[in-house]
């Protein structure tokens, strides 16, 4: 039976969560628990899968995320803090238990480097997440497209 407490439902199988890809070729997204699909205010959590070859656009939030790898393996491109332009991009290896913690408008990008399906759960702080898209690492951030809301956020307002 399903149980809800202030009405939000406390307990769901993934198995009843739909998947889609947004029309991001690669990608299987999930939101397990969120502001838009679940009322949540502080926290929203996301089981992702990339395709071997796929990954997320260069982009920055004004939100923390965390990741937590569960198989695969990838690059993590973190670019340090600039006030005009993204820094000097550093690159971090991760796989199977790995964890990512990026911070507040850090622009990053991960992509799956290996034969293999890449899959994690990302932790956002402050939902529905409002994403800065970048053409390069080397453009300023002025010229960032802001995405929100974001698509997955959007079919449900839609819906």
């Amino acid at each position: 039976s399903l149980c809800f407490v202030s009405g939000i439902l406390v307990v769901r199988n993934l198995s009843d969560i739909p998947q889609d890809s947004y029309g991001r070729p690669g990608l299987s997204h999930m939101t397990v628990a969120g502001a838009v699909h679940h009322g949540m205010k502080e926290l929203e959590v996301w089981l992702q899968t990339f395709a071997p070859g796929s990954g997320t656009p260069i982009h920055r939030h004004d939100c923390e995320e965390i990741f937590l790898v569960l198989k695969g393996k990838g690059t993590l491109f973190l670019a340090e803090p600039g006030l005009e332009y993204p820094g000097e991009v550093v690159q971090f290896h991760i796989s199977g238990n790995s964890t990512m913690t990026i911070p507040v408008n850090s622009v990053h990008q991960i992509i799956n480097t290996s034969n293999e399906d890449l899959q994690f759960y990302v932790i956002i702080s402050r939902p529905p997440i409002r994403v800065f898209v970048y053409r390069s690492f080397l453009v300023p951030h002025t010229e960032a497209v802001t995405h929100f809301p974001y698509p997955w956020d959007l079919k449900t307002l839609t819906s």
